[in-house]
C-alpha cells in the first residue's frame, strides 16, 4: 500500500511540477578547433586576399584535412556559386574570382559551416510527450567561411554567419496524438531539431 501512496506522490508531483528536468536536451556542435564565433571570425579575419597562402590556411585552422566539416569545391562548383546564370559575367565578379575562372584547374574553395546549436525542451512533461505542447529554447551560433585559392594564394574570401542564437519554439496541437497523421510527419521533423 506505500509503494502505491508513493508512486501516486511521484506522479501529482510530476504533473504540478511539469517534470522539466526530464524533457529531452538537444545538442548540435560541429567538431572544429574554435569553441565560439569570435575566435572562427578572428581567424578568418587574419586572412588576406592575394598575401595568405595555403600554409598560412592551415595555420589558421582553415585545412581541410585537419580541421572537420571544411569542403573543397573545384572551380566549376566556384562558378555555380557565383554565375549562376547567364546574366552575371565573369566581369561582374570581384578580380580574385575572376581569375579563378582564368585559372581553372588551378582554383580550387574551401567551404567551412560549423555551427554550436543547444536546445533545451521546457514545460510539462506529460503534454510534451502526448504532444498536445512542445515548447524549446534555443542557444548557440553558425558561422561559414568561403575562401578561394589560385596556386595556393587565397584571392578571395567571404563569410556570413550568426554570432548569437536565441529563440524560443512552441507548438501546440489541440488534439494531442490524435492529430491527423501528415501532422506527424512534420512533428517528427521539429523534435528532431530540438
Amino acid at each position: 500500500m506505500r509503494l502505491h501512496t508513493a508512486i501516486l506522490l511521484a506522479l501529482v508531483l510530476c504533473l504540478t511540477s511539469g517534470c522539466g528536468t526530464m524533457l529531452p536536451v538537444a545538442k548540435t556542435t560541429d567538431e572544429s578547433r574554435w569553441d565560439s564565433f569570435d575566435q572562427v571570425k578572428a581567424s578568418f579575419d587574419l586572412i588576406v586576399p592575394f598575401s595568405t597562402t595555403k600554409t598560412d590556411l592551415q595555420k589558421l585552422g582553415f585545412d581541410p584535412y585537419q580541421t572537420a566539416n571544411i569542403q573543397i569545391l573545384n572551380y566549376l562548383a566556384i562558378i555555380a556559386k557565383f554565375m549562376p546564370n547567364t546574366n552575371i559575367t565573369k566581369a561582374d565578379l570581384p578580380p580574385g574570382l575572376q581569375g579563378c575562372v582564368e585559372a581553372t584547374d588551378s582554383c580550387i574553395a574551401y567551404e567551412l559551416k560549423t555551427q554550436n546549436l543547444k536546445s533545451q525542451r521546457q514545460g510539462n512533461l506529460f503534454l510534451d510527450l502526448l504532444r498536445f505542447k512542445r515548447q524549446a529554447h534555443q542557444t548557440g551560433w553558425r558561422f561559414s567561411a568561403f575562401i578561394v585559392l589560385v596556386d595556393d594564394l587565397v584571392v578571395y574570401k567571404l563569410w556570413d554567419g550568426q554570432p548569437r542564437i536565441e529563440g524560443e519554439v512552441y507548438k501546440k496541437n489541440p488534439l494531442g496524438p490524435l492529430q491527423e497523421p501528415a501532422d506527424l510527419a512534420t512533428d517528427a521533423a521539429v523534435v528532431g531539431t530540438f
